[in-house]
């Protein structure tokens, strides 16, 4: 398997050919999470990814059920697992061996993640460059062919090391690429104006291998009922959406703390 250096639509809608397989335990904590985020946030919203909301119970439900729990009282599902820490991960950045690891699960056709990779990506970066964290990347492509293509074009650039460099133009400016800037056509292009191999970046951007490892990728996020991107695993903990960055940088230095204490 290749492996690197160094408003969002309903998948139902999106990938009707594709199993979307949702663990209720993962969307109510998810749930809470985000309203939990919400309600710390200054101005009481925001507009980072909208994944589903959590029903409203009646004045009759809340009394048979007893008190809806807050979101810091509810415990969250240790999800470490999916980490790969993976020392052939191509599309990782970071020390395997990092005490934080952040799992991205995001499409290039989503402009919540342009602007997450944009704004708060290159904070957390100075993280890896530390040692501290490391990120591995899985694109869910829930915006169909066109995401899938790049998230292909993005791994057969890691294939030639310039895993960040590719991915950091997809995203340029905080900006999604047009359905036309993502064609093979533009894609080859691309990688021709970051100085790689194009014959062999075009041959690995169709090759069996790549399709299958994209795929596998994808499908670690569906199982994990990743329906709205962003998503994240920071230190093992579900995180939804484009939340500001100081709301990463203090959950990385609190996993750090954990980590570490």
């Amino acid at each position: 398997m290749p492996r690197s250096e160094d408003s969002p639509r309903s998948p139902a809608e999106e990938r009707p050919d594709r199993p979307w397989i949702v663990p209720a335990v993962i969307v109510a904590v998810a749930a809470l999470l985000i309203t939990g985020v919400l309600v710390l946030r200054p101005d009481g919203g925001g507009d980072e990814a909208s994944p589903a909301q959590p029903g409203q119970q009646s004045g009759t439900d809340r009394a048979a059920t007893g008190p809806i729990p807050h979101p810091s009282e509810v415990a969250t599902p240790d999800l470490s697992a999916q980490e790969s820490r993976d020392p052939d991960d191509l599309l990782a950045e970071g020390p395997v061996d990092a005490p934080v690891a952040l799992v991205v699960f995001t499409d290039f056709q989503c402009p919540y993640c342009a602007r997450w990779s944009n704004e708060t990506l290159p904070e957390l970066r100075e993280y890896v460059d530390r040692g501290e964290l490391r990120i591995e990347w899985r694109d869910v492509n829930i915006y169909g062919e066109n995401s899938e293509r790049a998230s292909r074009a993005v791994l057969a650039a890691a294939m030639q090391g310039r895993h960040t460099e590719y991915h950091d133009a997809l995203f340029a400016g905080g900006e999604i690429r047009s359905e036309q800037e993502l064609s093979e056509e533009s894609l080859i292009e691309l990688a021709a104006e970051l100085g790689l191999d194009t014959e062999q970046f075009t041959e690995d951007l169709n090759s069996p291998e790549v399709a299958e490892t994209v795929a596998a990728n994808a499908q670690q996020g569906i199982d994990l009922g990743t329906f709205s991107t962003p998503s994240f695993i920071l230190g093992g903990s579900p995180m939804v959406g484009a939340q500001p960055t100081e709301v990463f940088t203090t959950a990385v230095d609190e996993a750090l703390e954990r980590a570490q204490g």
